[in-house]
């Protein structure tokens, strides 16, 4: 990675700025809560804007093409501007967004306020592990990260249940308008707990392009966009499928997207206590056993039970598979981590775009299950293509 350079001097922590750590945290919490939460309210907000839950479904998706731009531009836009400013005017972004949601009367309005989510996501997770290295010593960074990511996994086992259950109760407006105070709170935590962080350099284009040059790194991020794209084929359009196969109400369809969450945490546990060394022989895990799962949904999702039990199996695998692949990337791209990882975040949210428009076109077009087969073939693709994952190695 080439710097340029700058007037001020990159400040070495004294001490760990835990506060500054956990308005991060948070931040992360609201931003996987924001870009998911639709998730569970598709089919009402579909109805509140009179349109199919495909349509919904793709505008709603909205948020990772402009997640992608931000995660390859924010560094070079930002150019030399604080970065606590730059994290500041990225939550309040947030802020802005939920607001234009709730309040959206068209779809113009609310793929503007997903769009705004979009460069929210891409800009901050493109930042947040060069800033957590900066407010604590190196020694503590791991820690740092696993708080960091910690609101991750809270959001991710709760906002899809709670959102869904309180979006029966409420209206599904009402559920977007109950994030924004905790969001406004965060945006001033930020302004107290960050210490000033002078930008360190912009990023260098050209340093992108030499990995994608790579063939090993490129076989890598397609192998990776295959993966995220089966996982949100499905999951953006899994609360459909579970009100019209699994028959689930309410309260059974908010029991399921909390069995769902709660086992990203045995994933997240599961990924870090055991993925020791070479990463290559785990790499078609998530995509085999995630599109495994989706296919037995499709024969045996009639029962809740077994419907639970995959979901179960499919969370775990979801949180696992992000361990997994930036464990390749920090293993395959450690000559340019920051290059690396903004190209991984530009792929996942190209995945994830791309992943609900192919659900969306499968849902209004032909049926739920041709979504769910559509989401086991990409998985499918993946598998083949990783192999043994020796390819995807460096050194190969």
């Amino acid at each position: 990675m080439t710097f340029s350079a700058t007037a001020e001097a990159e400040p070495t922590p004294a001490s760990a700025a835990w506060g500054a750590v956990l308005s991060m945290a948070l931040c992360v919490a609201m931003l996987i809560a924001s870009e998911f939460m639709p998730v569970s309210l598709l089919t009402p907000m579909a109805e509140g804007l009179r349109a199919t839950e495909g349509q919904t479904g793709q505008a709603i998706s909205i948020s990772g093409l402009f997640a992608v731009v931000a995660s390859l531009l924010v560094s070079t836009i930002a150019g030399r501007l604080n970065r606590k400013w730059v994290l500041v005017g990225l939550t309040a972004l947030m802020l802005l967004s939920l607001v234009l949601v709730a309040a959206a009367p068209n779809f113009a309005v609310l793929m503007t306020g997903r769009a705004l989510l979009g460069i929210c996501v891409g800009g901050f997770w493109a930042l947040a592990t060069a800033v957590i290295m900066r407010l604590v010593p190196a020694a503590d960074v791991p820690r740092a990260l696993a708080v960091m990511y910690g609101g991750q996994a809270i959001a991710a086992a709760l906002a899809a249940p709670i959102g869904s259950y309180l979006g029966g109760l409420f209206g599904w407006r009402e559920v977007f308008w109950a994030l924004t105070p905790i969001v406004a709170a965060n945006l001033v935590w930020h302004v107290a707990a960050l210490p000033s962080l002078p930008a360190a350099g912009r990023q260098d284009f050209g340093t992108m392009l030499r990995l994608l040059r790579r063939r090993s790194f490129l076989l890598g991020l397609t192998a990776s966009m295959l993966s995220w794209g089966s996982a949100f084929t499905m999951f953006t359009y899994l609360r459909p499928f579970l009100e019209r196969v699994t028959g689930a109400d309410l309260t059974t369809l908010s029991g399921l997207l909390l069995v769902l969450g709660c086992a990203g945490f045995v994933g997240t546990w599961a990924s870090g206590r055991f993925l020791k060394g070479e990463v290559a022989p785990v790499l078609k895990l998530p995509a085999l056993l995630m599109g495994g799962c989706t296919l037995g949904l499709l024969f045996l999702g009639g029962s809740p039970l077994a419907a639970g039990l995959l979901l179960a199996l499919w969370g775990a695998m979801n949180t696992a598979m992000s361990v997994i692949w930036m464990t390749w990337m920090s293993q395959n791209a450690d000559d340019a981590p920051e290059a690396g990882g903004s190209l991984m975040v530009a792929a996942i949210q190209t995945s994830i775009l791309f992943g609900a428009v192919i659900g969306g076109w499968l849902l209004d077009g032909l049926s739920i299950q041709a979504t769910f087969i559509g989401s086991a073939v990409l998985a499918g693709a993946a598998v083949l293509l990783i192999g043994d994952g020796r390819k995807l190695l460096k050194s190969a």
